[in-house]
């Protein structure tokens, strides 16, 4: 089995906020990441796929359809955007990297077929150079 990943990169505005919680809960808990003012990150984005490569191409996938679709369906619908606000793919959630990457899968998982036979391995989402989540589908 052969691993080929894409990064991408892209900026986000978002508040980590629970409604249901207290004013100062949510400060308690979430911290400056509370902010009413919402506060933003620099994310990249590693999305791998595993396969055998093609006798034609020699390739798992082609990384330049594989960087369009990313773009297309992930990037284009979170760069300089406010995630709880402008994002219909997180509406009803807490902007978390944890529920991002879920969502980045689900619409990756669905999409990554139509391009190539290759599947969806991980998708690494790194909201600061030390603080990231990897997701495997499970």
């Amino acid at each position: 089995m052969i691993y080929v990943s894409r990064q991408e990169h892209f900026n986000a505005a978002h508040k980590l906020y629970n409604p249901s919680w207290t004013e100062e809960r949510n400060k308690e808990v979430f911290g400056p990441c509370a902010n009413t003012n919402w506060h933003g990150h620099n994310y990249d984005l590693i999305v791998t796929v595993k396969g055998q490569p093609d006798p034609e191409t020699g390739f798992v996938i082609d990384l330049k359809q594989l960087s369009t679709l990313i773009r297309e369906h992930i990037v284009d619908q979170v760069d300089h955007k406010n995630l709880n606000l402008d994002v219909p793919f997180m509406k009803d959630q807490l902007a978390s990297t944890e529920n991002l990457v879920v969502a980045f899968w689900q619409i990756l998982v669905r999409e990554i077929p139509k391009i190539s036979g290759a599947q969806l391995h991980c998708i690494k989402l790194y909201e600061t150079p030390r603080n990231f989540v990897e997701y495997y589908g499970e």
